[in-house]
Parts: structure tokens; C-alpha cells; sequence
């Protein structure tokens, strides 16, 4: 963790659709350009670290992912990662 991550501990706490939500809103303000510069540095930040913490989420969820294998019966005999 960097020290810029531990400055917003909380988005750890956030569930993906929520961090994604935030993520978008600012992503909006940026691209308006309604912001303040040294605002828009900071709301940035704070981005940056909500895409790094949707980008873990998203992560974990694969890697728990799993595909069926079946059997030469025809019938699922267990299961195995599942390759993208």
C-alpha cells in the first residue's frame, strides 16, 4: 500500500458498484473541466486509487470463477479455473 492509498483507507471498505459509481462521478467532473486545478488534483488521486481498488475486486472475483468439466459419462465430474 503507498502512501497515497492508506490517505483513503475507507475505499477499501467500498463495494465495487459503489467505488465504480464514485470512480465514474469523477471521471464526469474531469471530463466537464468544471473543476479547479489543484481540485482536479486531488479528486484524481482519489480516482486512482478507486480504479486500483475496482481492479483488485474484479481480480478476486475472477480468480473464484470456476468452469464445469464433465466427465466422458457426459456428467460434471468437478471443476477448474476458468481461463479468459
Amino acid at each position: 500500500m503507498t502512501n497515497l492509498d492508506s490517505d483513503y483507507s475507507e475505499i477499501q471498505e467500498l463495494s465495487f458498484e459503489k467505488a465504480l459509481q464514485e470512480l465514474e462521478m469523477i471521471v464526469g467532473r474531469l471530463e466537464r473541466g468544471d473543476v479547479e486545478l489543484e481540485d482536479s488534483i486531488a479528486i484524481y488521486e482519489r480516482g486512482e486509487v478507486l480504479r486500483k481498488h475496482c481492479d483488485s475486486l474484479l481480480k478476486q472475483a475472477e480468480a473464484k470463477v470456476e468452469k464445469l468439466t464433465i466427465g466422458k459419462n457426459g456428467k460434471p465430474q468437478g471443476t477448474e479455473p476458468l481461463e479468459l
